[in-house]
């Protein structure tokens, strides 16, 4: 039987002291891969997320085929082995890509495209690649938004060298994760609390406030409507703050 969501007695005392609408601390540090176009080493508490944007001067052949203008943006994931507590075996040892990285960097490449215009970055591929180093909670949130800020950084070095004359971004896009946990609503959730949640949520938006995307489930539990609107109130906060600091890092 399904559970309900009721409020526990401290249920908004979190193992790191945060508030439930407080977002763990966010850093970006630039040009954390230099043979990269553009990247960032990007932090969101304890999970920390490499990413980086190179550009190769070709289109996938399907779009030479079908006479596709303008260009592409792909994106791949992955967990390296000491990211987690016990080791996780790469991909390459199993010979194929584990389901849930395949799902993960789709969302990765849906999200940065929903913020670019592809025919202004001219016949080439932008690829994105988020390698995860420390796992603590919300590794695809994090790869969006530091990916994102790596898609700027490497679009302002193709303006530069004249590469590209039109700005291809056309907004800002940031990911972040939000839950019930004791039955209360609460922002970036840790691997703790992403992992004993009732329900939890990856919102994707974009910096003038539109969703691209919205992952939700519970977790043997259901949930309301105003407990939903609740998540999505603190997710929208959540991409708020992250847009600023996106902002900041992208200069």
């Amino acid at each position: 039987m399904k559970k309900e969501n009721k409020p526990k007695k401290n249920a908004s005392c979190r193992s790191d002291g945060r508030g439930t609408d407080q977002m763990r601390v966010v850093t970006f540090q630039k040009n954390a891969a230099p043979n990269a176009t553009g990247s960032v080493l990007c932090a969101f508490g304890k999970t920390r997320v490499i990413c980086a944007v190179t550009v190769e001067e070709t289109v996938p052949r399907w779009m030479k085929e079908q006479n596709v203008s303008g260009g592409w943006l792909s994106a791949e994931y992955s967990m390296l082995p000491y990211s987690t507590e016990t080791r996780k075996a790469r991909d390459i040892s199993k010979g194929k890509i584990d389901g849930r990285s395949q799902e993960i960097q789709r969302l990765i490449g849906r999200s940065l495209r929903a913020a670019v215009d592809l025919d202004k970055i001219g016949q080439r591929t932008l690829w994105v690649d988020c390698d995860v180093l420390q796992a603590d909670g919300g590794t695809r949130t994090a790869s969006i938004t530091g990916a994102y800020v790596a898609l700027a950084l490497a679009c302002r070095k193709l303006m530069r060298s004249k590469a590209i004359s039109e700005w291809p971004i056309k907004d800002t896009v940031a990911a972040v994760s939000v839950g019930i946990c004791g039955g209360v609503p609460m922002l970036d959730l840790c691997y703790t609390e992403d992992r004993d949640a009732a329900v939890d949520m990856n919102v994707v938006m974009t910096g003038s406030g539109r969703f691209v995307e919205i992952q939700g489930s519970g977790e043997e539990s259901t949930f309301s409507g105003a407990e939903m609107d609740a998540m999505l109130r603190l997710a929208q906060k959540g991409i708020k703050e992250l847009v600023l600091k996106q902002e900041k890092a992208a200069r």
